[in-house]
């Protein structure tokens, strides 16, 4: 990496996001999944656009999520990229470095244990990185756009990954 204390780069928050499309039992399914595999308690989603096919309307609860920062971010992360292979593609990264993936079932996570009242589901995870001086952008007073020349470009976030986790992507 570079010698720039100010170019670092560093993850600011994993978000882990499972969509269930209904409320009741799968929703109270999917947030039980969520308590297990992340130790926090999800926050429940909602549905932003009408689908009458199937059953969606505005302000319907339809999943859950669950924002991680610090050590639990890191340790979550280091478990899903196990969980799918220490893998991903490029076209998982967008144009200022931040990267997602899907995991296709829970059980895939080294510490979740299958149980049969829950199912089988998938989830996302979604990465957010940043680099010292991001504050600017979320400050009460003087907010300002962070620099392009600061700004975490895709293959930043490409080098960061594989040299950090050593994630292959492809």
């Amino acid at each position: 990496m570079t010698e720039n204390p100010m170019k670092q780069i560093r993850v600011e928050k994993v978000t882990v996001n499972m969509g269930v499309g209904q409320t009741g039992d799968e929703l109270n399914k999917a947030t039980t999944i969520m308590q297990i595999i992340t130790n926090a308690k999800p926050m429940h989603t909602q549905c932003k656009v009408k689908q009458p096919t199937w059953g969606l309307r505005p302000g319907l609860t339809i999943g859950a999520k669950v924002t991680l920062r610090g050590a639990k971010a890191q340790t979550f992360l280091k478990e899903a990229f196990t969980a799918v292979d220490n893998k991903i593609k490029r076209k998982s990264f967008d144009k200022v470095g931040n990267f997602g993936f899907g995991i296709k079932e829970y059980i895939d996570l080294p510490r979740a244990k299958y149980d049969p009242k829950l199912g089988i589901k998938g989830l996302d995870v979604l990465v957010t990185l940043e680099r010292p001086g991001y504050r600017i952008k979320r400050r009460k007073i003087a907010k300002a756009k962070v620099s392009h020349k600061h700004v975490i470009n895709q293959d930043d976030a490409v080098e960061f990954v594989k040299q950090k986790y050593g994630v292959a992507v492809e």
